[in-house]
C-alpha cells in the first residue's frame, strides 16, 4: 500500500511539474501570435458561449479573453475594438504596483515594514508626526493606513487631504491616495522613474505593450492576459522568474489583514467568507464572488476593468470597458453575474479514455455537491485521491452520480478500478466550498 501511495504522490508530482513546463507563453515581439485551444476540445459546454458574449456585449464591454494553460480559449470584442485597442486598467493597476513593490524588496530598495516616511519624507501626512511615523509601506499595501477616506477628492495626495482617523492597521477603508503615493514609494526607493522601473521589471520581459498616464495604465487587453499569466505562475514568465521572493508573493494572493479577509496586498480575494467593499465599513458574511471559484483572485478596477486569476482551473480572465450597470468602484455585480454565466460554459464534461475509445466522463467540474457520471462500461470501484495521494473515498458499484459534498474545498483526482486493476488515466476535479 505505501508502494501505492508513493507511486500516487510521485505521479502527482510530475504531472505537476510536467504541467508548469508545459504552460503556453506567447513571444515577446510586437505582434506575435498568440495559440489558441478551442473550447470543446477542453469539454466546455459550447452552447453556453454566445450566452456570455450577448451579456458582455449588453454591458459594454470592449474585450474579453480567457486564457486556458495560457492559451486563448476565448476571445471577444465589440464595436470597433480590437486586440491592439488601447484602455485603462483604473484601479486594476494597483496590482502591478503590488508586485512592484515585492520587486523592489527583493532588491533590497525598501521594506514593506518601514515607516513610509522614510521614502515619502516627514510631514507627508497631515497627521501628527508620532502618528505619521505608524503608518508603514504595508499598512498603503493593505489599506490600513488609518487615513480618513471620507474627504472630498480620494486621489488627493496633498498632505492637507491625508488627515488621521484612527490608529493605522485598526481599520480598512478603500483609500485611493495612500496607494496612489506608493508610486512615489518606489521611485524614491529606487532613483528612477515609477514608469522606467514598470517597464524593466514586468513590461520588457513580459512583452506588454503598455504604459503609465497620470498614474493609470493603459495597455491592450492581451497585455492585460500577460500580466494574468505572470501571476498564474507566481511571478515567472517562461523560464525567467521575475519575482524570486515566494514568501512576498505568498502574502500579496492572500489575506493581509484581519478586517477585511478578501483582501491581499492590493488584490481582491475570492473563498474567504466575508468581505468589504470600497467606501464602506460594513462586512458582508459570503464570499466575495459566490459563483466563481474560490481560490480566485482578481484585480478589480473603477467601471468594471477586470483581472481573474484562478490557480485550480489554469486560468486567466480578463475583461476591459465601460461599466456595465453603473460607475462603480472594484466588485459589482457584474463579477458573480458573470462567472454564473462562465461555470456554465465551464461545465467541463472532462473526460478520460478507457480502453479503446470509451470516454469516462465528469461533470460540472468544478462542483461543490454531486458529480455526474457519463460512462459506458461497468466500474467496480471508484476512488478519489487528494493531493497528497491519500485517498479520501471509495464507491462500489458506480452508477450515474456520486455525492461529493463530504469533501472539503480543494483539488481531488479520481482513479477508476474494474477486478482491482486501475483502468484508464487519472482525472482531476475541484471541490467548490
Amino acid at each position: 500500500m505505501r508502494k501505492i501511495v508513493l507511486l500516487v504522490i510521485l505521479s502527482f508530482s510530475f504531472t505537476t511539474s510536467f504541467s508548469q513546463s508545459t504552460y503556453y507563453f506567447p513571444a515577446k515581439t510586437l505582434n506575435a501570435n498568440w495559440d489558441t485551444i478551442s473550447p470543446s476540445s477542453l469539454g466546455w459546454c459550447t452552447n453556453y458561449i454566445d450566452t456570455v458574449f450577448n451579456y458582455l456585449d449588453t454591458t459594454h464591454a470592449k474585450a474579453f479573453i480567457v486564457l486556458k494553460g495560457g492559451k486563448i480559449a476565448l476571445e471577444h470584442y465589440t464595436g470597433t475594438f480590437t486586440k491592439d485597442s488601447l484602455w485603462y486598467w483604473a484601479s486594476a493597476g494597483k496590482t502591478l504596483v503590488s508586485f512592484m513593490t515585492g520587486i523592489a524588496q527583493e532588491e533590497g530598495l525598501l521594506s514593506i515594514n518601514d515607516t513610509s516616511s522614510k521614502y515619502l519624507g516627514q510631514g507627508w501626512t497631515n497627521c501628527t508626526s508620532q502618528q505619521e511615523d505608524q503608518i508603514t509601506v504595508r499598512n498603503q499595501l493593505t489599506m490600513t493606513t488609518g487615513l480618513d477616506d471620507n474627504v472630498p477628492n480620494d486621489d488627493c495626495t496633498y498632505d492637507t487631504c491625508l488627515i488621521y482617523k484612527a490608529p493605522s492597521g485598526s481599520r480598512w477603508a478603500y483609500h485611493n491616495a495612500p496607494y496612489l503615493l506608493l508610486q512615489n514609494v518606489i521611485q524614491n526607493a529606487s532613483g528612477v522613474p515609477f514608469s522606467q522601473f514598470t517597464n524593466t521589471k514586468i513590461k520588457t520581459p513580459t512583452g506588454m505593450i503598455g504604459f503609465w498616464y497620470d498614474s493609470t495604465y493603459y495597455s491592450g487587453a492581451r497585455d492585460m492576459a500577460r500580466f494574468g499569466s505572470l501571476i498564474l505562475n507566481k511571478g515567472i514568465w517562461n523560464q525567467d522568474t521575475l519575482m524570486h521572493d515566494s514568501i512576498y508573493f505568498q502574502q500579496m494572493t492572500n489575506t493581509s489583514q484581519n478586517i477585511n479577509k478578501s483582501y491581499g496586498y492590493l488584490w481582491w480575494l475570492n473563498g474567504k467568507g466575508s468581505y468589504m467593499v470600497p467606501q464602506s465599513q460594513l462586512v458582508f458574511n459570503t464570499n466575495l464572488i459566490p459563483n466563481a471559484p474560490a481560490d480566485l483572485i482578481a484585480a478589480l478596477g473603477k467601471n468594471d476593468q477586470k483581472i481573474y486569476v484562478i490557480p485550480s482551473m489554469d486560468m486567466v480572465v480578463v475583461r476591459m470597458g465601460d461599466d456595465a450597470y453603473s460607475s462603480s468602484l472594484a466588485l459589482t455585480q457584474f463579477d458573480d453575474i458573470l462567472w454564473g454565466k462562465l461555470m456554465n460554459v465551464f461545465c467541463n464534461t472532462t473526460a478520460i479514455s478507457i480502453k479503446n475509445d470509451f470516454q469516462f466522463r465528469i461533470y460540472p467540474n468544478p462542483s461543490n455537491e454531486v458529480l455526474n457520471l457519463d460512462n459506458h462500461i461497468a466500474i467496480d470501484d471508484l476512488r478519489i485521491f487528494d493531493l497528497n495521494g491519500k485517498e479520501q473515498m471509495h464507491f462500489s458499484e458506480v452508477k450515474n452520480s456520486i455525492n461529493i459534498s463530504g469533501l472539503s474545498p480543494g483539488i481531488y483526482f479520481i482513479n477508476l478500478f474494474k477486478s482491482n486493476t486501475k483502468i484508464g488515466s487519472t482525472i482531476k476535479f475541484i471541490k467548490l466550498p
